[in-house]
């Protein structure tokens, strides 16, 4: 009843044997696969890790939030058509405002100046600081809350106030020992009285979502100009019943802010949270394809690898074939060693760039600041690929091996 089980064991350790005494030729034949599995579960990884800092970074919009701008986020190859629009201006983003109030109650207003430096007392900031001028709605169109003090509010921008509502990263910096609401900062080179400040945020899109400082749109533009500015407009329905419609209103209105007739196309943008988060799905897809084609032409080629290096093993090992069916191996026994040969240098390459791929993965994750995850789908996919692979790739040279005349074997030179 123990032989059965005798020959496998013997099958198995003459199969791990072969690929020992072979050591270079067996690490260059899992090369391929390694390389192979590497791509397409480093890419995974990478994506898998990203992909909830990235969408949390995309999804900046508040509830029942659309925007408006001159431009898309992701612009693809179309940069011409978008760098000749003409910017959204503030006088057309009043004149929006009021064709929409009866539509809405609240209406925000951004324009951005980064990579600034901020400075106080004798501390400053990197040139990572990114101002915004804006009004009082900006907390309800952008999924921020105050920490401490307060928002800027109507008065602050009737009345130009130089104050300003900074992120954690700026209070950390340059006010680690005292209370900063009250304060005068400079930030760009100008002066503000802290307010308020925002309540963390955290990382997203691969960076700080706290390095963050509003002041009032027009304080912003007499300290920074208007004329280049163009101008973000949140919109936020009042309630989700009615987002279609409002959203359907205010392009109208955005039209007839802009001055364009019947016959002119759009010459702003819209997007919404979703419209972000479907965006990056798709531009994630086709990495994920290319990926998998990349992969794919690795896994195949790697594959022939196996296959010839196998028949190369069949022709050096005829003699021993022969000697071994002399001695009572079976046809079976020749074919499941050979193909065990095979599954293994398939398995052990596929292995590594498991591993490979997951330590690259998440390194990529981890410079981005996102969280590091294992992918355990992909992880089994290409455990069963590479078995596939080893399988079909060492069928024929196993089949080969096993079909050898014990006879015409044993006179092989």
């Amino acid at each position: 009843m123990n032989n059965p089980v005798m020959k496998r064991a013997d099958i198995f350790r003459m199969a791990v044997g072969s690929l020992g005494a072979n050591k270079l030729r067996s690490l260059l034949t899992m090369l391929g696969i390694t390389i192979g599995v590497f791509s397409v579960i480093g890419v995974m990884t990478a994506i898998s890790a990203l992909q909830g800092s990235i969408e949390n970074g995309l999804s900046f919009l508040g509830s029942n939030i659309f925007q408006f701008s001159r431009t898309p986020i992701f612009r693809g190859n179309d940069n011409e058509k978008y760098r000749n629009r003409p910017k959204v201006t503030y006088a057309e983003g009043l004149q929006f405002a009021r064709l929409m109030k009866d539509q809405t109650d609240v209406i925000c207003f951004k324009v951005f100046k980064r990579g600034l430096a901020a400075t106080y007392g004798g501390r400053k900031t990197n040139p990572n600081q990114d101002l915004v001028g804006t009004n009082e709605y900006f907390l309800q169109s952008n999924s921020q809350n105050i920490g401490s003090g307060r928002m800027i509010n109507a008065g602050d921008v009737d009345m130009a106030r130089p104050v300003i509502v900074i992120g954690i990263d700026l209070r950390d910096k340059l006010f680690p020992f005292e209370e900063p609401i009250g304060k005068q900062v400079r930030v760009g080179g100008k002066n503000y009285q802290i307010v308020g400040i925002f309540a963390p945020k955290g990382a997203g899109f691969g960076g700080s979502n706290d390095n963050l400082c509003t002041i009032p749109i027009t304080r912003f533009f007499a300290d920074f100009g208007g004329s280049e500015r163009s101008l973000n407009i949140s919109v936020q329905s009042k309630s989700q019943s009615n987002y279609d419609a409002t959203l359907g209103h205010a392009v109208g209105m955005m039209r007839k802010a802009r001055g364009l007739r019947v016959e002119d196309p759009d010459n702003f943008d819209i997007y919404s949270n979703d419209s972000l988060t479907a965006a990056f799905t798709q531009i994630a897809g086709t990495i994920r394809i290319g990926a998998f084609v990349i992969s794919g032409i690795a896994l195949v080629a790697a594959g022939v690898g196996i296959m010839n290096i196998m028949l190369v093993s069949v022709t050096e090992r005829t003699r021993e074939i022969g000697v071994r069916k002399s001695l009572g191996a079976r046809r079976a026994d020749i074919l499941g060693q050979f193909l065990l040969e095979s599954l293994f240098l398939s398995e052990l390459g596929g292995l590594a760039g498991i591993l490979l791929g997951v330590i690259g993965g998440n390194g990529i994750a981890f410079a981005l600041k996102a969280e590091t995850v294992f992918p355990y789908g992909w992880a089994i996919a290409g455990v069963v690929v590479c078995s596939a692979i080893g399988i079909g790739f060492g069928m024929y040279p196993a089949h080969k091996a096993a079909a050898l005349d014990p006879v015409d074997a044993l006179r092989f030179e």
